[in-house]
């Protein structure tokens, strides 16, 4: 029988056990988790302890400093809720004792507090083994101040994983003596993944009171909520047809296949590699977005839109921090599709100085996660233009594949106008009776521009007499209508030159001639960048 895999957490908690074993002086524990953290760290301390246990003292700005084990003021009936002198209660407190500072973050922004903290970072290394003392602050930002940034050791703690959440679960369970099949509960626990433990009970919770069991599925609703509530980050509806939706694009559905198979377990045993992601970039309106919402219903996961733009604060680190969070949730989710969309835009300033250098950190801190994360999410990026996006960005070791997306050939072409005309209930056969000239005119249209043709053609037929939409309509709109190929045809030639030797093509076929596949594109697509007026 093999033994239990260590969660998270406990790594988390034996890490902060050994350095206070080695007396470090500050930690600096990220979490938006307050008594969840607090438990693991008294369990750190209780393990630390040889020769003589931790006292665990705690202190906020309300209830001052208190003993955690019985909840009783230490320090008489002086609550000392200044910061300044909590801090100087722990230098003179000498006594072998493990601090937690639950609001000392919000105080740093007065000298006394940053001179006091870190004269107390300084001076406890010194103390002798019976008097070692650890102060831990509680934050949910990783901005250590400058002042204290030698000092103190960054630790994120981790959300909770499957182990963890399958105990919650089943505290809950117990306690309202429901039983649920194997089944019922792995779906229960995999619906909650991605969820601090008390947005979980939260979850579960609600659940009892609404169907008087634990339904997956309405655990996962409850959880999309709260995915949403988080910065920069957005739980988004796949496209239901999967890969079915992205005829043609031969090259690119062929690779997505075969990164399918990468998540398997056979994949794992074979020493293959989790897959990254992908980078597609090409002309607007091209289906792109689309091909994000499909990949995630063929790969069977959650699709989260991942909106840098949302992220963005005016108070300094708050916005890596956003991005932070966003990610972080994406790694605990386990096997999802990480969806950035039109990714040039948001970081536009990276590579100048003009936005205060917020682009830049943003790039960095994306980039820091793209190099070390560990979660499953397969990441599709996707731009319109790709010139303008740093270089160290588009690195081959980022990405598993870089794929450009060009105008799209006669035969999906023809597709989209099928598509395009179904949408509005008419019959493409009737219609297209002159498809050698419609696929002409359409040369170097992109598929947001083909939709756009039906309804001005609809318009001349309704006021021609109520008639019936004939080709002559389509082919006539299509004339009065010059396509983004041509009005910014540098760019395209540009952006095709440039893509020469720097990435796939996402299509076997050339744009000028016919293909053997069909390519249907998100007529919904981009249609407000000057394609046929607002999305629908």
């Amino acid at each position: 029988m093999s033994e239990p895999t260590e969660t998270a957490s406990q790594k988390t908690i034996l890490h902060i056990t050994h350095l206070i074993r080695a007396r470090a002086a500050l930690l600096w524990v990220v979490t938006p988790e307050e008594k969840r953290a607090e438990k693991g760290i008294a369990r750190a301390a209780a393990a630390a302890s040889s020769g003589g246990g931790y006292a665990f003292r705690t202190w906020d700005c309300v209830r001052g400093i208190r003993d955690l084990s019985d909840n009783t003021l230490v320090v008489g009936d002086d609550k000392i809720l200044q910061p300044d002198r909590a801090l100087d209660e722990v230098r003179k407190r000498r006594e072998r004792a493990v601090w937690v500072m639950r609001d000392l973050p919000l105080f740093f922004a007065a000298p006394n507090v940053r001179r006091a903290a870190r004269g107390l970072a300084r001076d406890l290394p010194t103390d002798s083994r019976k008097e070692a003392r650890t102060v831990i602050i509680l934050s949910p930002s990783d901005e250590v101040p400058a002042e204290l940034k030698d000092s103190a050791i960054v630790i994120k703690w981790p959300l909770p994983d499957r182990a963890e959440i399958g105990a919650l679960l089943d505290e809950t369970l117990v306690h309202n003596e429901i039983t649920l099949s194997p089944v019922e509960r792995d779906a229960a626990i995999e619906a909650a993944i991605g969820l601090t433990s008390e947005s979980a009970a939260i979850c579960y919770a609600k659940c009892l009171v609404e169907h008087k069991t634990i339904v997956p599925s309405a655990v996962a609703v409850e959880k999309r909520r709260v995915v949403n509530a988080a910065r920069g980050v957005e739980w988004t509806d796949p496209d239901p047809r999967g890969l079915d939706a992205i005829g043609g694009l031969d090259n690119l559905k062929s690779w997505l296949i075969i990164r399918k198979s990468g998540f398997s377990a056979e994949a794992r045993e074979f020493g293959v590699p989790l897959p990254k992601g992908v980078f597609l970039f090409g002309v607007s309106g091209t289906g792109k977005s689309l091909t994000a919402k499909a990949v995630a219903t063929a790969f069977g996961c959650p699709l989260l839109k991942l909106d840098l733009g949302a992220t963005q604060s005016k108070f300094v680190g708050e916005s890596q921090q956003n991005i932070r969070n966003a990610l972080a949730i994406a790694d605990t989710v386990g096997l999802c599709v990480l969806w950035i969309d039109e990714i040039e835009k948001a970081l536009a300033g990276a590579q100048s100085s003009n936005d205060g250098g917020v682009s830049a950190d943003a790039l960095g801190t994306l980039l820091g996660w793209m190099q070390d994360r560990k979660g499953q999410s397969f990441v599709i990026a996707t731009a319109n233009d790709v010139t303008k996006l740093p270089p160290e960005l588009l690195r081959k070791q980022r990405w598993d594949e870089l794929f450009f997306i060009d105008l799209p050939t006669a035969a999906e072409r023809r597709a989209i106008l099928h598509v395009a005309l179904k949408k509005y209930g008419r019959d493409p056969g009737k219609v297209i009776t002159l498809e050698a000239e419609l696929l002409r005119v359409t040369e170097r249209f992109s598929g947001a521009e083909i939709d756009a043709l039906v309804p001005p053609a609809l318009f001349a037929a309704f006021a021609d007499g109520k008639r019936e939409l004939r080709c002559a309509d389509l082919i006539t709109a299509a004339k009065e209508t010059v396509p983004l190929a041509d009005t910014a045809k540098d760019k395209l030639d540009h952006l095709r030159e440039w893509a020469k030797g720097r990435a796939r093509r996402a299509s076997s076929g050339e744009v000028t001639a016919p293909n053997s596949g069909a390519r249907e594109i998100d007529l919904d697509e981009d249609l407000d960048e000057g394609f046929g007026g607002p999305k629908n």
